[in-house]
């Protein structure tokens, strides 16, 4: 959590993962909004399906912001249909470039049946080389959790992302056990 003098605390923590395997790509997130040590609300969703359904984008950071950058990354995919990774690096231009976008400190995960990617506010347009992103803070306990299941033949990419979650859900205070879904 960020606090500072003479300002009330910034909304704080959220866990996104997203788990590429055998041509299935599922993005889950917790339900969980904090402010400072309060847990406000247990059952936020915090993925939204965009470019008809084609794309799924989930967001860590403030509610204001995810609704910004969604309504930004709306407008790029329509400019650039069919094309993420093109709609995703002219968002990431405008967002470090444009005077009101640059002060949103936030991080996303999108991704389409072709390509994950990780977006931030300083311009970054990242892919991973495994298909496995996790951000928010319990992104990496969820990713290092994915990482050790991936592998396994008994578990399909839905069930890797839930396992990881909860395992996440154990060890950050900021991330909860009621996990939201969308699969391509």
């Amino acid at each position: 959590m960020t606090e500072h003098k003479n300002q009330a605390p910034v909304w704080h923590g959220t866990t996104i993962l997203s788990v590429r395997k055998d041509n299935r790509v599922v993005v889950a997130g917790d339900g969980q909004v904090s402010l400072g040590d309060t847990i406000i609300k247990g059952s936020a969703k915090k993925l939204r399906r965009l470019a008809g359904g084609d794309v799924i984008a989930g967001f860590a950071g403030a509610t204001a912001d995810a609704f910004t950058l969604f309504e930004r990354l709306e407008a790029k995919l329509e400019q650039y249909p069919n094309q993420l990774t093109r709609a995703s690096v002219e968002l990431a231009k405008d967002w470090r470039t444009d005077r009101y976008l640059r002060r949103l400190e936030a991080m996303m995960a999108v991704v389409d049946k072709e390509v994950s990617l990780v977006l931030t506010g300083n311009g970054d347009v990242l892919e991973p080389d495994d298909g496995l992103i996790g951000i928010g803070s319990g992104g990496n306990y969820a990713l290092a959790a994915a990482r050790a299941l991936i592998d396994r033949n008994d578990m399909n990419a839905e069930e890797i992302a839930k396992t990881a979650m909860k395992i996440s859900a154990k060890i950050c205070v900021y991330t909860n056990e009621n996990i939201i879904t969308e699969n391509l």
